[in-house]
């Protein structure tokens, strides 16, 4: 099993990267459906059940919710190809991209254990 010596800017990167998208999925969940002003909506009733699927009137995004999108996005977009493209890669084999590019996403679970 190959072990690999990541470079500390390359782990922060990563660390960088998971803490952003965390945060970006926590605020999305507060938003509203849609983006847009979109009138709110009831399915029919699902063959074999009485469930009926639905959604409020979104009132759209405000503007300060999305400039707080599109903030969130360029970041992770910066961050993404600053773990992507890094130095690191070019010493990697070929055929073990894969395996490092997974352990470094998964570093923070093997250095919260030990820790």
């Amino acid at each position: 099993m190959a072990t690999y010596d990541f470079p500390q800017d390359l782990r922060d990167a990563q660390l960088a990267l998971r803490q952003t998208r965390a945060a970006y999925e926590e605020y999305a969940r507060t938003l509203p459906w849609s983006a847009e002003p979109l009138p709110g909506w009831e399915a029919e009733r699902q063959l074999h059940s009485g469930f009926r699927s639905s959604k409020q009137d979104s009132p759209g995004y405000t503007e300060d919710q999305d400039a707080e999108v599109a903030r969130f996005r360029a970041e992770l977009l910066e961050l993404s190809i600053t773990v992507s493209t890094h130095q690191f890669w070019k010493q990697v084999d070929q055929g073990q991209v894969v395996d490092a590019r997974m352990r470094l996403k998964h570093q923070h679970e093997t250095s919260a254990g030990a820790g």
